[in-house]
């Protein structure tokens, strides 16, 4: 008889988080199954709900997750540097974890559609964006207008990722590829 390996409580919090953030990614809070999120964790629903109590509350927290594993992206992209290098390289490391990750602009575009109707996700969310302007201004040292327009290129990035433009392979003169090399020049 084979013996099951018994996760901790942290690893089995992981889990639920990962499969959460796939689930809201596609499905967002209200389309997405606490069920699928269970069986994908390989919980019971019931043990989902004692750990994070509701499904709006592990929404948060996976919302939480995705801004701070942004942070650290910021952060391991900026080590040793500053102003406008600083700037290049968390841009260059945000495109390459949104073109790496699809689940993580999907979750970010889903957590702003859900911060329109929410107050406790426009929260989150704003906290969160706030940690990344607050790290991004400390680390660069840059004025406000090179702060906006660095977050302004960046969700612009989101809107041409979304359609699945990259700053590579936009058509050819076409929209996508002038609003793409405006934010090669931005970088």
């Amino acid at each position: 008889m084979a013996t099951a390996t018994r996760q901790t409580a942290a690893a089995r919090r992981e889990a639920v988080l990962e499969a959460a953030r796939h689930e809201f990614a596609r499905h967002g809070l209200h389309g997405a199954s606490t069920d699928v999120i269970a069986r994908k964790a390989g919980i019971s629903q019931p043990y989902l709900f004692r750990l994070f109590g509701s499904k709006k509350e592990l929404f948060l927290a996976v919302n939480d997750a995705c801004f701070a594993r942004t942070l650290d992206t910021f952060r391991q992209a900026a080590a040793g540097t500053s102003g406008e290098d600083a700037l290049r390289a968390m841009g260059q490391a945000y495109m390459a974890l949104i073109e790496e990750d699809r689940t993580m602009l999907q979750g970010q575009l889903q957590a702003y559609a859900a911060s329109v109707e929410d107050d406790d996700i426009r929260e989150s969310a704003a906290r969160g964006y706030g940690r990344l302007v607050d790290f991004v201004e400390t680390v660069s040292g840059a004025d406000r207008r090179t702060i906006s327009s660095f977050f302004a290129t960046g969700m612009l990035l989101n809107v041409l990722a979304a359609m699945q433009y990259t700053l590579e392979d936009a058509p050819p003169d076409s929209w996508a590829a002038r609003l793409a090399e405006g934010c090669k020049d931005a970088r």
